[in-house]
This record gives structure tokens, sequence and C-alpha cells, in this order.
């Protein structure tokens, strides 16, 4: 049975960050919250300086990148932050935030490495889930979000050279393997 519960809403309007906040009510699903989105078509103007519109995710972290920190640091993901954190290629996800945030190519994801801000915290937040002892990807995680962090982890990883990080975690919590879909994504891309 669905039953009704406070969800946190997020607001996306001429390509700034409006609202998070907890808001009407929303269905639950087991434990995990459904987060609703208004997404605007004026944020998908792109720009000579910006032309895969990297600020939706500058935008997108803005009210929560502290708390993402904290939440690594503790070893467990308890927010709703997944797709503009840790993106992955657009085409794996089907959610309206899952094809907002998703990265449309290599190129995409090579200017979010060498992005002033999200390349930076990019491997940050790599580094603090490198730096979880005496915890599987599944517990700090939760499914599926383990599996997109290993979709972000195969897509980074090829996007740049720089990618010890990267590697490291596929390595640790993935046996070394890379996603599947991910590689066959971007042999077509």
């Amino acid at each position: 049975m669905v039953s009704a519960a406070p969800r946190r809403r997020l607001e996306v309007s001429n390509c700034g960050l409006l609202n998070w906040s907890r808001g009407a009510r929303s269905r639950t699903l087991g434990t995990r919250r459904l987060i609703a989105i208004r997404l605007s078509n004026q944020c998908d103007m792109k720009s000579a300086s910006d032309p895969f519109d990297l600020k939706r995710f500058v935008y997108a972290q803005a009210p929560v990148y502290r708390s993402v920190v904290e939440e690594l640091r503790a070893g467990r993901k308890r927010g709703h932050w997944m797709w503009f954190v840790f993106p992955q290629l657009r085409g794996l996800g089907s959610s309206p935030l899952a094809v907002r945030y998703g990265i449309s190519s290599l190129e995409e994801a090579q200017a979010y490495l060498q992005h002033d801000l999200l390349g930076p915290r990019l491997h940050e937040c790599t580094g603090l889930v490198n730096q979880v002892q005496g915890r599987s990807i599944e517990e700090i995680f939760g499914p599926p979000d383990d599996l997109k962090l290993c979709s972000s982890m195969t897509l980074f990883a090829r996007a740049t050279d720089a990618n010890q990080d990267f590697v490291a975690l596929l390595a640790k919590y993935y046996g070394g393997g890379e996603d599947r879909r991910t590689v066959a994504l971007l042999a077509v891309t």
C-alpha cells in the first residue's frame, strides 16, 4: 500500500534554484521518499561559455553540498542528491532527474571535470567514499544508488587520465569492474 508522507521539493526556474524544502504530500515506496521537481524549459538554454549547461549541477548542489560531505564522511547516504553529485551517462535512467542531470557525452564529462567547482567536488566526494572503512557500497549508498555510483565512476574514469580516485573506487567496491551499460553507451556516443 502506498501512503502519503512529507516530501522534499526542489523547484527550479529560470536556471536558478528557488526552493529546497519539505512540501506537500507524496507517495512513499518503502522507506524511499520520492522527490518532486519542476523543471523550466528556460533552464535548457546553453551559452557559449557553458555549452553543456553545467550550471544546472552548480544550482542543484548549492543547498545540499555541505550535507553531502557530512553524509559521505559518516559513510551513509541519506539525502536525495545522487543525480547531480555523481552524475551518470544520459540514457541509463528515465526519471526526470536522471534525464535532467544525465551527462550527454564523454566531452561533457570532461567539461564537468574541468569545471572550477564541479571537478574538485567530484574528486572530493569520490575521495570521501574511498575513505569509508568497514562498509560495502550497498551499505553506504543503498540500492539503486550503489549501481548509479558504478556508472558515474566508469564514465569519469574514462573521461580523464587523472582518474586514480575513480579507478580506486571501482577497485575497492566493484572488484575493478566497470558498468557495462555505460561502456556500451560510450561506444555509440
